[in-house]
């Protein structure tokens, strides 16, 4: 087997891996969760039959970055996931167990007609809602930090109930229903899309406030966080994450308001990342805050080089894959269903 660790930083190549591959579950993912958290509030059915169908051929393979992410974690990163995992078995569970009924609303709305039709949108609308919710409260407990006594979890198993986890899975809740909304926008048309712009300038201002929130919220409980952002020369450095964030804000109302279909989604995306960086930024180097480091909770060399070697061959395909669907099922969306 080639030695890869002699010339390359294998924990930092994973670290960032888990990180990218967390970002395009949430960016991907997101916009169909969004769908489905907005799904009962469209005004007709045929307004529900086009956001489905938008979302159709979608859907499943948004999720492989999510098996990504947690199988990256466990292979590449053991000792992160021994100490994550028994903090957040339940809402990683409740989580799971959303998509779940998500999947299977999805597949039998299709099938299915009059009042039994109404029953599986509304379980593929609290499938999406508690899916979302759950991961905002996991991202949450993480934030906060996790209680570590040597190489294991040391809380209980429902430390994760408290007011700031609770308030960080609202927040998602609101910011997938933007990336949903403006998804919808790009995606459908007439009363469809109308209603869909009135979505999302509705809940762009509910993400502007807990985005605030959070970025406020950090450094106050984390002294590092603070120094980290507010010392000189960082600041200046740094200065351009919330800039940018803060216009695309703009560019978001401007668009939904002129009658942009593209742009809302684009910068709706742009959102996302660019807090997705500043999280980052803000929890380097830990994989566990404020406990464990990524190079600490890293596997052996040899394990991280084997793992490489299939990533590089399987990625590109999948990469190749996703494209592919997108360009495929490119233009609007119609009511008529073709699942």
């Amino acid at each position: 087997m080639l030695n890869f660790e002699s010339f390359l930083d294998l924990a930092l190549i994973w670290y960032g891996l888990i990180f990218t591959a967390l970002l395009l579950y949430v960016i991907l993912d997101g916009f169909d969760l969004g769908v489905g958290i907005l799904f009962p509030f469209a005004p007709t059915d045929q307004c529900r039959d086009r956001m489905m169908n938008s979302i159709a051929p979608f859907w499943d393979g948004n999720e492989t970055w999510l098996v990504l992410a947690g199988g990256g974690l466990f292979a590449a990163f053991p000792l992160a996931y021994a100490i994550l995992m028994p903090a957040l078995y339940v809402p990683i569970i409740v989580m799971l167990l959303g998509l779940i009924f998500r999947g299977v609303a999805f597949e039998f709305r299709f099938k299915a007609s009059g009042k039994s039709r109404r029953i599986w949108d509304y379980a593929f609308h609290f499938g999406s809602l508690t899916a979302t919710f759950f991961q905002g409260v996991v991202l949450g407990t993480v934030v906060q930090g996790i209680t570590v006594e040597g190489r294991r979890y040391a809380g209980g198993a429902f430390d994760w109930v408290d007011a700031y986890s609770i308030m960080v899975g609202i927040a998602l809740v609101f910011g997938y229903a933007l990336l949903g909304s403006t998804w919808l926008v790009m995606k459908t048309e007439g009363e469809t899309q109308q209603w869909a712009r009135q979505s999302g300038s509705y809940v762009l201002g509910y993400v502007g406030l807990f985005i605030a929130v959070v970025s406020i919220s950090m450094p106050v409980m984390d002294p590092a966080v603070r120094s980290l952002w507010f010392s000189l020369p960082n600041f200046f450095y740094l200065l351009p994450v919330p800039f940018l964030t803060a216009l695309f804000f703009a560019f978001i109302w401007r668009d939904l308001h002129k009658g942009r279909e593209v742009r809302p989604f684009i910068f709706s995306i742009g959102v996302f990342v660019l807090s997705y960086m500043g999280l980052a930024i803000s929890m380097w180097p830990w994989i566990v805050p404020t406990a464990v480091t990524f190079r600490q909770a890293a596997a052996a060399p040899e394990s991280q080089s084997l793992l490489l070697i299939g990533t590089v061959f399987l990625l590109p395909l999948v990469l190749g894959y996703t494209a592919y669907c997108y360009y495929l099922f490119r233009g609007k969306a119609s009511h008529e269903s073709a699942y």
